[in-house]
């Protein structure tokens, strides 16, 4: 007889388990048959089967518990090998012995590993434009990365590094410069060649990500120089502005955790980038407009989300399908703004909505459907547009709601940095009026900050 198995590699996925193939040509029985399957040395077996039965006294100690003989009457003595390792990956005999007789099989195992969705985030400016950074983790072998635009062509990279870890995984790193007048929807996309296999993630920097060149301040600047020793005390302002200004770049491109701006700085900073609302009101939730499975404080600051539903009338003004709930205010004309603490919470959506957004069935929570808002899942956070766009900075703590109904328009800053997240654009909102709204799964909590 001879022995048999595939003439090329197989490949097995850590954690899951495969099957080496392996049978005897012509078919016929191994019952009373030695079958020994190994790597580099006979007596080191990865599974032996001998004497009609299986033997494990002398089974290499990282294949215990992990190995089954799949044998039956036609020859067949294919391994099955459970929870892959990286370790399983090489060389491997399928060794059949009859008596004096003896032949065998030498198969190629290859393991591959699919890692995280890639994890695109603002890092600081660089060249003029925005650097970016995409990261993943958890890939074998090392993975192809690239970064393309939504018609597939590349974009070029600034940067790559491939580090392997501890557990003997890949990670990877790779980054871009985004001009403002470059494409700014882009895909970081890491790719594993051996299995096939790709992750995608899909992003977009919008215009107030961008440092702006205020021509004011240029004209100003040469003037004061020209008259530096008749104009001290304009001197010494200007150069507090510019402070101010590159303070606000770093802090802009520094992922929220980051910040640099002083606590003393802050006030004559958030001047230049945002113009501060007029009025902070001070928001509270509508009960009677609240999802029967949130719980809401006395004080109506705080909202969570429990298992069970709580005893509450059915009325025109409730939501009753999603998690949702109103504010009791509502804003019809000026500049408003509060802020919102969604903590550590990996499922939420907050932003607002119109007055007379639908309160029964199932309905688009974008501005389709009369919501303007941001979200996080898990770990991703986008803006609720149509359909959604992934937001490049790590989800915030506490945000920050500007609502201009003037123009129509409703901006999301991170309150902790004063990091831009996203605006919907001037003319978003319609003419009516406009209340906070809120959206909370388990083990989240929002809390509405006075």
């Amino acid at each position: 007889f001879k022995v048999m198995g595939p003439d090329r590699p197989v490949t097995a996925v850590v954690g899951e388990e495969i099957v080496l193939p392996c049978h005897l040509a012509p078919r016929m029985s191994t019952e009373n048959m030695e079958v020994t399957w190994f790597r580099s040395q006979l007596f080191q077996f990865v599974h032996r089967y001998s004497d009609g039965k299986d033997q494990y006294e002398q089974q290499m100690p990282e294949y215990q518990q992990r190995t089954e003989l799949l044998k039956d009457e036609q020859g067949n003595v294919t391994l099955k090998i459970l929870h892959v390792r990286l370790s399983d990956e090489g060389q491997y005999r399928c060794f059949v012995q009859d008596g004096a007789f003896y032949e065998e099989a030498v198969l190629e195992l290859k393991v591959a590993a699919s890692g995280s969705a890639p994890h695109v985030s603002i890092e600081d400016y660089q060249d003029g434009g925005i650097r970016v950074a995409c990261r993943s983790a958890g890939w074998y072998p090392e993975p192809e990365v690239m970064w393309r635009d939504l018609n597939g062509q590349a974009f070029p990279s600034a940067s790559q590094t491939n580090s392997r870890e501890a557990n003997g995984l890949y990670r990877t790193e790779t980054s871009a410069i985004i001009m403002e007048n470059s494409n700014r929807n882009l895909s970081c996309v890491v790719r594993n060649t051996r299995l096939s296999q790709e992750k995608e993630s899909l992003f977009y920097i919008s215009d107030p990500f961008f440092p702006k060149v205020n021509p004011w301040m240029v004209s100003l600047g040469v003037t004061l120089v020209v008259l530096l020793g008749a104009f001290a005390l304009s001197v010494y302002l200007f150069k507090l502005k510019g402070k101010c200004w590159s303070r606000t770049y770093r802090e802009q491109g520094s992922m929220g955790n980051k910040a640099v701006v002083l606590h003393k700085d802050r006030t004559l900073c958030k001047k230049y980038r945002y113009p501060p609302p007029k009025y902070k009101p001070n928001v509270t939730l509508d009960p009677d407009t609240a999802h029967p499975n949130l719980v809401l404080s006395e004080d109506g600051k705080r909202v969570r989300r429990a298992e069970t539903k709580q005893p509450r009338p059915d009325t025109p003004e409730r939501f009753d399908s999603w998690a949702c709930a109103l504010g009791r205010e509502g804003f019809t004309s000026g500049r408003h703004y509060w802020e919102v603490e969604v903590g550590d919470g990996q499922y939420w959506r907050m932003g607002v909505a119109r007055e007379s957004v639908s309160r029964k069935g199932w309905i688009s929570l974008s501005p389709k459907g009369g919501i303007w808002a941001v979200r996080r899942r898990g770990d991703q956070f986008q803006a609720l547009t149509d359909p959604e766009t992934p937001l490049p900075l790590s989800p915030p703590r506490r945000i920050r709601v500007c609502l201009d109904c003037d123009r129509g328009q409703v901006t999301f800053i991170d309150a902790g940095s004063e990091a831009p997240i996203f605006t919907f654009p001037r003319g978003s909102l319609p003419g009516e009026r406009i209340r906070p709204w809120l959206w909370v799964w388990s083990g989240s909590q929002l809390s509405l900050c006075p």
